[in-house]
C-alpha cells in the first residue's frame, strides 16, 4: 500500500443507515424521494433518513449495483444508505462500492441478501482526503471519456437498427405488377400452443427432448420445463423452420425461428401456404409498419393479446414466388451485416466496461494518484 495510506474498516470511516418502513411518512407532497434497494422511487416524505450523496446499496434484493443519490431520501428497510464520515470522502466511498463485489457476502438462501455486521468489516484503503479528491477527480475524468464512448457506440448501434427497419419498411411497403392482397387469415393457419392447467400439467416430466417454449425461454434461448414425448397436442410442436410468434404480455408480437419444443399457450405457430414463403412471411412480420399496428389494436383490450381473429384479419400485401425469395436474400445479407456490427459493438462495449474495471482496481492500489 502506497506511504500515507491506511487501511480501515467500514466501521471505522462510515455510518450504514438501515432503511426503515415508508408507510408512516408516505406523503403524495413530500419533499423527499423514498428509496428501494435499486434506486427505484416508492413515493414521497417529508422525512429523510440520508444526505445528499449518500450511496445506497441493497440490503434485500439488487444487492450488488451501489447507486449515488444527489438529494436527500428516505430509504426502505430492503437498503442500505452508507454515510461517509469526516475522513472519509463520499465520492470515492461510492467508486470503492463500484469495484467491491458485494456477493461475496450474500447469505440470502433464494433472494440476495446483505448483513450490517459483515458490510461494516470490508476494508477499504483511506489515502488521506486529499489525495481521496484528486483519485476521485482522475477517475470522474476517466469514467466521463468511457460513458461517453459507449453512449456513441450504443448511438451508432441504434442508427443501424434504424437502417435495417427502413429497409424492412422500404420492401413491404412497395406495391406493383404482381402483388396481391391478402387478409392473413386467407394464406396463414395459426396453432395454438399448450396451456399448463390441472388437465395438462401432468405432461410435464423433469427432462425430454421437447423443451416447453414459453416466451422467456424464447427471448433467452432457454430450457426450464420439459414436456412429455407422449401425450402431447401434436399442433403444439413447433420445429425449427417453422414461426412462432408471441400473442400475450410485455413482449407480445416477437418473432421467432430455429426452435424445436411444445409452444406455450402464449404464443401461436404460423404456417403459409402455397402463396406465401415462410422466410418472406417471416420477415414480413417483423416490419415497423405491422409490428405498430398489431400493438395498438392488442392493447386496447383489458389485457393486451393478439388473438387468432384480430391476427387473420390483418392485410398482407405478396409479390410473385420469386420476388419473395429476391427480398429474402436482400434483407438476410442486410441482417447479417447488423449482427455482424452488434458483435463488434457488444465486444467494444464489453472492451470498455473491462477498462473501467481496471481503472477502478488501480486507483484503490494507489496507481492512479
Amino acid at each position: 500500500m502506497r506511504e500515507g495510506w491506511e487501511l480501515k474498516s467500514w466501521e471505522d470511516v462510515l455510518e450504514i443507515r438501515s432503511g426503515r418502513n415508508q408507510k408512516e411518512v408516505l406523503n403524495p407532497d413530500g419533499k423527499y424521494p423514498i428509496l428501494g434497494s435499486a434506486g427505484k422511487i416508492m413515493g414521497y416524505s417529508d422525512k429523510y433518513i440520508c444526505e445528499e450523496g449518500t450511496t445506497i446499496i441493497g440490503r434485500k434484493g439488487t444487492i450488488n449495483t451501489p447507486l449515488k443519490i444527489e438529494t436527500k431520501f428516505w430509504n426502505v428497510d430492503t437498503a442500505f444508505g452508507l454515510h461517509a464520515l469526516d475522513d472519509l470522502d463520499k465520492n470515492y466511498l461510492f467508486y470503492f462500492c463500484q469495484n467491491f463485489d458485494f456477493t461475496e457476502l450474500d447469505k440470502g438462501s433464494g433472494r440476495p441478501s446483505l448483513v450490517k455486521s459483515d458490510l461494516l468489516k470490508i476494508l477499504i484503503p483511506v489515502p488521506p482526503l486529499k489525495e481521496q479528491k484528486q483519485i476521485v477527480n482522475t477517475l470522474d475524468k476517466a469514467f466521463t471519456q468511457i460513458d461517453q464512448a459507449k453512449a456513441n457506440l450504443e448511438q451508432n448501434l441504434h442508427n443501424a437498427k434504424e437502417l435495417f427497419q427502413s429497409k424492412l419498411n422500404e420492401v413491404f411497403s412497395q406495391r406493383g405488377e404482381g402483388w396481391v392482397e391478402k387478409r392473413l387469415g386467407d394464406v396463414c393457419t395459426l396453432y395454438q400452443g399448450l396451456a399448463i392447467n390441472k388437465k395438462t400439467k401432468h405432461l410435464l416430466v423433469e427432462k425430454s427432448n421437447l423443451p416447453l417454449l414459453r416466451i422467456k425461454d424464447l427471448r433467452k434461448n432457454t430450457h426450464e420445463q420439459y414436456v412429455s414425448e407422449v401425450g402431447y397436442p401434436k399442433n403444439s410442436l413447433v420445429t425449427e423452420k417453422e414461426i412462432i410468434y408471441t400473442r400475450t404480455g410485455n413482449s407480445l408480437g416477437l418473432v421467432f425461428r430455429g426452435r424445436r419444443g411444445i409452444l406455450h399457450n402464449n404464443s401461436f405457430k404460423i404456417i403459409p401456404n402455397e402463396i406465401l414463403t415462410n422466410d418472406y412471411l417471416y420477415w414480413w412480420l417483423q416490419h415497423e409498419a405491422f409490428t405498430n399496428k398489431i400493438i395498438v389494436l392488442a392493447s386496447k383490450a383489458a389485457q393486451p393479446d393478439i388473438t387468432h381473429k384480430l391476427f387473420k384479419e390483418q392485410i398482407i400485401s405478396i409479390p410473385s414466388i420469386e420476388m419473395q425469395n429476391t427480398y429474402y436474400l436482400e434483407i438476410e445479407q442486410l441482417n447479417e451485416l447488423l449482427n455482424n456490427l452488434q458483435t463488434h459493438y457488444q465486444q467494444k462495449l464489453n472492451n470498455l466496461e473491462e477498462l473501467k474495471k481496471s481503472i477502478l482496481e488501480k486507483a484503490f492500489r494507489g496507481e492512479l494518484a
